[in-house]
């Protein structure tokens, strides 16, 4: 009788789902998509070993970079094996255990790379604000620590929240509504009380993106300060171009997840579909763009990049 209430409370499988009324064109769906995944891949692991192997790209600047290119690479890699796994073979089964692996890792990630835009934030604040300082202040064992608490910082948040939906009794349909794990959309699963943590998942995307997004914001009051009081021009125009790459990088990154955020809590009348293709480009987008936005824009990354590729 135990083991029947097992079942019934913990399902052995959650069963994903690719995009709702497109199930006749999934196969064509799988060709962005394995692109996507391709490029991702080889973009994030090509700027990490050029920056790996180039001496005179081990600044502070490029190692933030390598930090946001792992979580971009590790984001990928937790994601589109599933999507992929719905489009091409219409394998929509994952197991309990996968499902909140994946969640936690997606979570994380999500949270990491935050931390690291932050980061990223304070770097252009300080080579610009204080170049001559700017080596002294970022050294490497300083760089490596901001790195290792980025890391603790997003599994100590996500990891409590994953304990806990992981001790909820889940007797309802287990159908999820995208090719991936999420901790919102497991949790609206749940026949337990949610209330902790529905609570406790609004509190920590305010104390961790939320958060980071203020930061970014003042640092960049602070950088537009400093560079309105630079008499030069074209040096103003210089030290604003240096944070082109990183501004993309913001917005790729926060504006579909700002939608998602209020689309989820605050806006149940939305388009299912709108979220759905809002999720995807939070998770797909930031990963395939990151690499070509900074290559473009970093002419000794650029240089080098073109190096390897004609040897």
């Amino acid at each position: 009788m135990s083991a029947v209430n097992d079942t019934k409370f913990k399902p052995a499988v959650f069963l994903l789902t690719g995009i709702p009324g497109q199930e006749d064109v999934h196969l064509w769906i799988s060709i962005p998509f394995c692109l996507i995944y391709v490029i991702s891949i080889v973009g994030n692991s090509v700027i990490l070993f050029i920056i790996k192997t180039d001496t005179r790209l081990h600044e502070p600047m490029y190692i933030f970079l390598s930090m946001l290119a792992f979580s971009d690479l590790g984001l990928s890699i937790a994601t589109i094996p599933t999507m992929l796994g719905i489009f091409l073979f219409n394998f929509r089964e994952i197991s309990f255990d996968a499902c909140f692996a994946q969640l936690f890792f997606i979570h994380t990630l999500q949270c990491i790379e935050s931390s690291v835009l932050l980061l990223m934030a304070f770097d252009r604040f300080f080579a610009i604000h204080d170049p001559l300082r700017y080596a002294s202040i970022l050294t490497l064992p300083r760089i490596v620590n901001m790195g290792l608490v980025c890391v603790l910082r997003g599994v100590a948040v996500i990891l409590p929240l994953t304990i806990l939906l992981k001790q909820f009794r889940y007797c309802r349909a287990n159908v999820l509504s995208h090719s991936y794990c999420l901790h919102q959309e497991v949790m609206k699963m749940a026949c337990s009380d949610i209330t902790v943590n529905n609570i406790f998942g609004l509190f920590t995307k305010l104390v961790t993106m939320g958060l980071d997004l203020l930061l970014i914001i003042l640092s960049y009051v602070m950088i537009l300060k400093t560079v309105l009081s630079i008499a030069s021009h074209d040096q103003c125009l210089r030290a604003l171009n240096t944070c082109v790459s990183h501004l993309c990088a913001i917005l790729l990154f926060y504006t579909p997840d700002i939608s998602l955020v209020v689309m989820y809590r605050f806006w149940n009348g939305s388009s299912h579909l709108l979220q759905i293709v809002l999720s995807y480009i939070s998770l797909l987008v930031p990963p395939l763009m990151n690499p070509v936005v900074y290559s473009v824009k970093s002419k000794h990354l650029r240089a080098r990049i073109i190096r390897v590729f004609v040897k």
